[in-house]
């Protein structure tokens, strides 16, 4: 696996990499509606949403942004929560970063697709962002 590196993004109107759409790891069956009613608030309820299950560990990303809108809706995951963003702009994904936080949404691993990571499978990318949060915390 290609380790990507950490890249921060702006507050720019530039769209991220790949297709419009929120691939949601680790969120209960009670915590989806409250994260609906959350990109609501931001204006983002109608990008599409992948509740990723717990059995799709193995799958690549590439294949789960082809799935239809709200698949997995329903279905609690044990998988770590963790959001990766795709084809929203910097902006939007500030903006949707920000709301979290504010709210209070149980902490959350965060990730943007890029050309290397859309190749990757659902447990490699966690695997990734869990080393790079604990890197970030040994900075501080």
């Amino acid at each position: 696996m290609a380790h990507a590196k950490f890249q921060k993004v702006g507050g720019s109107d530039t769209r991220l990499y790949g297709p419009r759409k929120l691939l949601l790891c680790g969120f209960p069956v009670g915590a989806q509606p409250k994260f609906e009613a959350l990109l609501e608030m931001v204006g983002l309820n109608s990008v599409p949403k992948i509740w990723v299950a717990t059995e799709q560990a193995e799958s690549v990303l590439a294949d789960l942004l082809a799935l239809q809108d709200e698949t997995g809706a329903g279905a609690s995951s044990e998988l770590p929560r963790a959001i990766v963003v795709a084809g929203l702009t910097e902006k939007e994904l500030m903006r949707l970063m920000t709301v979290c936080k504010k709210t209070g949404m149980a902490n959350a691993l965060w990730a943007t697709l890029t050309p290397t990571s859309e190749q990757w499978t659902v447990i490699q990318l966690l695997t990734e962002l869990a080393a790079e949060r604990k890197e970030l915390q040994k900075r501080r």
